[in-house]
């Protein structure tokens, strides 16, 4: 599993001739750390240090839009009862089901007509109107807090929105430290989205700048390639090493039911 991982880094220190010619070994002949510095060169007159400050920027605002806006829908299918509810959660649910080829082209077209081709906008703002998936986990841990809770907040003068943010929201905490790992992880790696309504290399997230950057290559320097795709590993491996205890406690009680 972590042989992958291993051929990476080597090769990002492998001169550029011997990455493939001797593909099998994972000690290079000499380290050539000026893969990373020709790497972060970018192409384009473009460096990757802007190609990152992108990828935080899609990936931390569309996280922030698509954990809080999940966790207000959950709050209010779980506790909240209304008219046409289980109408409008198998409504949420069939989404999670739509397959995302379907709707790519009307998608794009309605961006277009609002005139956000070319703008971070279609990659972020979609995403602060919560996410199925994310707020059927939330639901089913807010489903496991006793209702006793809303009760007692009630008789204190707690409205149903003072109940969610000083009673449920503390107390889903874990799954929404889950959602928001998926989330980054989702985001960072996207590809089509930005391919789709992005168009100049300064706007580019990293996961786009590695495809693009041998093609604007005369001379295919994998070397820099492998350097910059071993760096864009990074954030989400310090992401899931400081939180992997929230995805097991997140994901272990979402099922559950009190």
């Amino acid at each position: 599993m972590l042989y992958p991982i291993f051929w990476l880094i080597s090769s990002s220190l492998k001169p550029n001739d011997e990455i493939f010619t001797k593909a099998y070994s994972l000690i290079p002949s000499s380290l050539e750390f000026g893969n990373y510095s020709s790497g972060w060169a970018g192409f384009a007159g473009t460096t990757f240090a802007t190609f990152f400050k992108n990828s935080l920027t899609i990936a931390s605002l569309s996280t922030i839009g698509a954990v809080c806006s999940s966790a207000l829908v959950a709050y209010g299918f779980a506790r909240i009862p209304f008219k046409g509810k289980a109408i409008w959660f198998t409504c949420v649910m069939g989404v999670m089901m739509l397959p995302n080829d379907v709707v790519v082209i009307p998608q794009y077209v309605m961006y277009s007509k609002l005139g956000w081709l070319g703008t971070f906008k279609p990659v972020i703002v979609p995403h602060w109107f919560s996410t199925p998936f994310f707020i059927f986990m939330i639901m089913q841990f807010i489903r496991t807090i006793p209702h006793e809770l809303d009760e007692a907040a009630k008789i204190d003068g707690c409205s149903k929105y003072g109940i969610f943010f000083k009673i449920i929201l503390p107390l889903v905490v874990p799954a929404m430290v889950t959602s928001t790992i998926f989330s980054f992880y989702w985001r960072w790696d996207d590809f089509l989205g930005p391919l789709l309504y992005l168009n100049r290399p300064e706007d580019y997230p990293v996961s786009l700048a590695l495809k693009l950057f041998l093609d604007a290559e005369s001379v295919n320097n994998w070397g820099g390639l492998f350097a910059m795709a071993t760096l864009s590993l990074t954030p989400i491996c310090i992401v899931f090493f400081i939180f992997q205890k929230y995805i097991v406690e997140g994901i272990s009680t979402s099922g559950l039911k009190g």
